[in-house]
């Protein structure tokens, strides 16, 4: 049953006798609990925020909503690791409830100064008639983990030509000044980003808008994130409102980004080519980047989507994380590959290894089973017309990953992956793939999938909610033959 407007904007005080332990139980027997993934302890998690490194951890905060699966009123809860895999779920840092957060501590990033991390991030309110009233807060976080939020907004006011719609405020530094983008809508209801500078984080000038080739992409960007990465500027953001053009842009929202030549931070002028996707399937969005110690542009997403309905939203509970993940550039493309660190999870150090000729058939091989694993597989078509992989399968379930030889696509299917989806949500997603030779990485969890394709080239990134007993994993061709080799490590 949906919650009220009343209910949806409650803090945890305001909870009913017993409420969160309801929430608990229910969970507790959940079968689609994560086992190496993020995951909110109850409710609803979403956007990735404060993603940073500081006092020999990393840093990763989520948007949370504890009392339910709906969006309602916002927290930042709090989780830390030493080594991007093992995360300790902190607790809660930031409280919406003040003047300037009244109805929620929305999406922003962190950056350390002085010993000191700081946390801005957009406060949402509403007035008497429910008009929203965005501003931006800024709190400060010391090495005990203790959050301070200053008293008043560090930008209180949506310039002339934008909307209420503003927010998700992503900052860095160049030099001896900070830039803080914010996703913005304009009064038109087109969407775009906009660029302010600070030399202190408490005082901020509003520079104006990302001059970029796309004036009417959209009518909103969520969670802008511009960085630099091997000589080229990226921004990364979330436009809604796009039309599906063949395979691109299924999702209900998407998610990409341009990359072009450093953005010039006087005239805001951003040259750049065309807009990415950064995923090719189901539940990928709300992406936020940091820079690691040692130099690497890691990024993570809100695994899922907004304005959709999942099956653990009946065992109280909405959502996760990705892995994270390490950005490169080749050519006009931003790459992504799973961090080195991911091996860590490995149960052993050299995993179970099968490989053969398929023909025009569909092989089980022993060992091959499971519910969170990595699999590496190299897939060689000869004259198979289809030839993949079906995982999380028994006797009535399957998701399948396969390639056929003749579309050049890659396909991923989830219509027989187990509890049925909403028809909003899509049940195949597929990409343009010319290559005969098909490299597979997969981290496969609980309730989700996330596959790396030829080395990080296209990814596609789902849920899935099979049942417990969907373990196997099967190798096939159709229509000819084709060579595999695999190596299953278990999580």
């Amino acid at each position: 049953m949906k919650m009220t407007r009343e209910q949806l904007y409650r803090r945890i005080q305001q909870a009913e006798p017993g409420e969160m332990a309801k929430l608990e139980a229910k969970i507790t027997v959940c079968p689609w609990r994560q086992t190496y993934h993020i995951q909110p302890v109850t409710g609803l998690l979403n956007d990735p925020n404060g993603f940073s490194f500081y006092q020999g951890y990393y840093h990763l905060f989520y948007q949370w909503f504890p009392l339910g699966t709906e969006h309602g009123m916002k927290y930042w809860y709090h989780t830390r690791s030493d080594n991007l895999v093992d995360w300790e779920n902190v607790g809660i840092a930031i409280e919406p409830g003040s003047p300037y957060d009244s109805h929620g501590a929305y999406s922003g990033s962190a950056l350390e100064k002085e010993g000191q991390l700081y946390l801005i991030y957009t406060g949402n309110t509403r007035d008497e008639n429910w008009i929203r009233h965005p501003y931006q807060c800024l709190a400060v976080m010391d090495k005990h983990h203790k959050v301070t939020k200053y008293e008043h907004p560090v930008i209180s006011d949506v310039p002339p030509g934008y909307t209420e719609h503003f927010r998700d405020p992503k900052v860095w530094k160049h030099q001896e000044l900070y830039y803080c983008v914010i996703g913005a809508q304009r009064t038109d209801e087109t969407g775009c980003a906009v660029l302010y500078q600070s030399s202190d984080l408490l005082h901020w000038q509003f520079l104006g808008e990302i001059g970029t080739g796309l004036p009417t992409f959209g009518y909103m960007w969520e969670c802008p994130d511009y960085f630099e990465l091997d000589g080229q500027g990226v921004l990364m953001f979330s436009p809604q409102g796009i039309q599906a053009e063949e395979d691109r842009y299924q999702n209900i929202f998407q998610c990409g980004y341009l990359l072009g030549k450093l953005l010039d931070l006087e005239t805001r002028q951003f040259d750049h080519g065309g807009f990415h996707e950064l995923d090719r399937g189901f539940d990928f969005y709300a992406p936020q980047t940091m820079d690691s110690p040692d130099g690497r542009r890691i990024l993570v997403a809100w695994m899922g989507l907004p304005d959709l309905a999942y099956p653990t939203d009946d065992s109280g509970w909405a959502h996760c994380l990705t892995i994270p993940r390490q950005l490169s550039i080749q050519g006009s493309r931003v790459i992504q590959q799973p961090v080195s660190e991911m091996a860590q999870l490995r149960r052993v150090e050299k995993g179970l290894r099968a490989q053969g000729t398929l023909s025009s058939e569909c092989r089980s091989f022993a060992g091959f089973q499971g519910t969170a694993y990595e699999l590496e597989c190299e897939i060689s078509l000869d004259d198979a017309h289809f030839a993949g992989i079906e995982f999380r399968a028994n006797d009535t379930e399957k998701t399948v990953i396969q390639y056929d030889r003749l579309q050049r696509k890659l396909i991923l299917d989830r219509s027989q992956s187990g509890a049925a989806l909403p028809e909003i949500n899509g049940t195949i997603r597929q990409c343009s793939l010319d290559t005969d030779v098909i490299q597979l990485r997969m981290f496969v969890d609980s309730s989700s999938v996330e596959i790396f394709v030829n080395e990080g080239l296209e990814v596609f990134t789902s849920r899935i909610f099979p049942s417990r007993d969907s373990i196997d994993i099967r190798f096939f061709a159709h229509g000819g033959r084709a060579d595999f080799q695999a190596v299953l490590w278990n999580y």
